[in-house]
């Protein structure tokens, strides 16, 4: 009798107990979100259907919710993602027999969750879209586009809506398949005959957005007035409304400074995340992401984003590629930034794996003991064959007098392409110089402890996040099949 009260006693003094900086941590309010997370309904609707909706695709076959589906909490439950080309949704999405990809998307889908927040200004990986009102382009953003990229768009989000469309591997298709593909192929994406113009036009001919277009903005009178601009902005008025998460147990807690939203492993695991275990020097904030770049030796599987120097690759099977992935550098143009990668927030984080910018680890758990001790994971580390499934087929593109033109690669050269996947991670050299940039120090901790890291991640999953299936709508505008 008396032990138990001894334990009962315990907890209750666990429960009571100073929780660190956690406590100092407002909570989130309306306004931490663009437009105090309010959105006109039509522009939200408009956003809505276009999300869904694969006529924004250069070969109308995939849609923005194919790679951030609401079934699988806004990601696609894949390492790599298999873009254009590819039929069904998350773990399932395969090659179909008879077609033929370009090869996978290099980086993992990121979770769509709070990018309504104003402080979410710098997007992708690698930040490559990152708001700059003082900078050189009238846009307002720093982007790929440059100068190309239109005025107009209401924020980061918006901005970053306008890419996806752009990329061969994810939307756009290969270059001679359709317009779209060839505006990009040369980097055409502003103007009458750009990407953006092209996809406009076609939003255009279709009556039902002529009407949805005129209700979400005024100054829409007929087709002609209709823009890409809009459509980003709409798009990121669903996005900001859809996939704002923050009632999770944390938030609970912040809001009332009752750690009994917690449970018992999940407060030790808080306690962890914001003292010993150093979580919160990078994943700081309400929600758990200082907006800046770091270097954690994050392995590396796939074909990376071709901006890295080293040739061993192309050596050793003549695909001329370079795959290593070297994150911020190439954006920045500072060589302190190599392979440093947007800390991204942790909320949902339980439900969006696999984890890391490559999609390298497959369970909570494996991330945070690598994230304990990069540099030892980084040299651990193997790829699982399940975690990247062999393409079915692949297709490269190839010369033919002046013209290009796509093919399926040569059976005989195809184990040298499949190489790709664990090239980077497979060479001591390579690795060795991840590890070289790697700036987080190892911390020991026992079993039990990690345990309560990974309960105090769950405690950062808002529940709304497990059925988001009310935003898949029965059907679109285009009349195409929906992303569902």
């Amino acid at each position: 009798m008396i032990a138990k009260a001894l334990v009962v006693t315990g907890v209750a003094l666990l429960l009571a107990a100073a929780p660190g900086r956690a406590a100092e941590i407002e909570p989130v309010v309306d306004a931490d979100y663009y437009n105090n997370g309010r959105f006109p309904a039509a522009q939200v609707e408009l956003g809505r259907l276009l999300f869904f909706d694969k006529i924004l695709s250069g070969n109308r076959n995939i849609a923005c919710a194919t790679c951030h589906h609401p079934r699988h909490a806004t990601v696609d439950g894949l390492a790599l993602g298999i873009g254009e080309g590819g039929v069904g949704l998350g773990p399932e999405r395969r090659v179909p027999e008879g077609a033929a990809v370009h090869g996978r998307i290099p980086r993992n889908s990121p979770s769509l969750a709070n990018l309504g927040v104003k402080e979410f200004s710098r997007l992708f990986h690698d930040g490559r879209v990152e708001a700059d009102p003082k900078g050189p382009w009238a846009s307002g953003f720093w982007t790929p586009a440059r100068e190309q990229l239109p005025e107009g768009l209401d924020n980061a989000l918006a901005a970053q809506a306008m890419f996806p469309v752009t990329s061969d591997v994810e939307m756009a298709g290969g270059r001679g398949e359709n317009e779209i593909a060839d505006a990009t192929a040369l980097r055409r994406f502003g103007g009458a005959n750009g990407v953006w113009n092209l996809l406009a036009e076609r939003l255009r001919k279709i009556p039902e957005y002529r009407v949805l277009f005129q209700k979400a903005y005024p100054e829409v009178r007929g087709a002609a007035d209709i823009t890409f601009v809009q459509a980003a902005n709409a798009l990121a008025a669903f996005q900001a409304t859809a996939f704002r998460f923050d009632d999770s147990p944390f938030d609970r807690y912040l809001r009332t400074q009752d750690v009994r939203h917690l449970s018992p492993p999940a407060r030790l695991g808080m306690d962890l995340f914001y003292g010993k275990a150093g979580c919160a020097a990078c994943h700081s904030g309400k929600f758990q992401s200082d907006q800046a770049f770091h270097a954690i030796a994050m392995p590396q599987i796939g074909p990376g984003k071709g901006d890295g120097t080293d040739a061993s690759y192309f050596e050793a099977t003549g695909f001329p590629a370079r795959l290593e992935d070297v994150g911020r550098a190439p954006v920045s143009g500072r060589p302190a930034d190599l392979f440093r990668f947007r800390t991204p927030s942790l909320r949902n984080v339980a439900l969006t794996g696999p984890w890391g910018h490559a999609g390298a680890f497959d369970s909570l758990e494996a991330v945070v003991r690598h994230h304990l001790d990069p540099a030892s994971s980084l040299e651990a580390y193997r790829l699982a064959p399940e975690l990247l499934p062999a393409l079915a087929s692949v297709a490269q593109t190839v010369g033919q007098g002046s013209a290009l033109r796509e093919q399926p690669i040569n059976p005989a050269r195809r184990a040298g392409f499949d190489r790709r996947d664990g090239w980077v991670q497979q060479s001591a050299a390579l690795r060795a110089r991840i590890a070289a940039a790697n700036e987080r120090p190892a911390v020991p901790l026992d079993d039990a402890a990690i345990a309560d890291l990974v309960a105090f991640l769950e405690a950062l999953t808002d529940p709304r996040a497990r059925n988001l299936a009310h935003l898949v709508p029965e059907r679109v505008p285009s009349r195409l099949p929906v992303a569902d």
